[in-house]
């Protein structure tokens, strides 16, 4: 299950692309959606790692 953790910002990131094209918007317009998630994402990672390493 770690092991695929990278899939949670690739996922979100082309779901925002996607939602960004239906309603006719460019992607220097949603960039900083693209940098929430990129940060939220790498905060989870950073979590469950320190969470596993703690736990061992």
């Amino acid at each position: 299950m770690f092991k695929f953790l990278f899939l949670i910002p690739v996922v979100l990131c082309v779901l925002w692309y996607a939602y960004l094209n239906m309603r006719g918007y460019s992607v220097a317009q949603g960039k900083q959606g693209f940098t929430y998630i990129i940060v939220v994402s790498t905060v989870v990672l950073l979590f469950f790692t320190i969470a596993m390493l703690l736990s061992k």
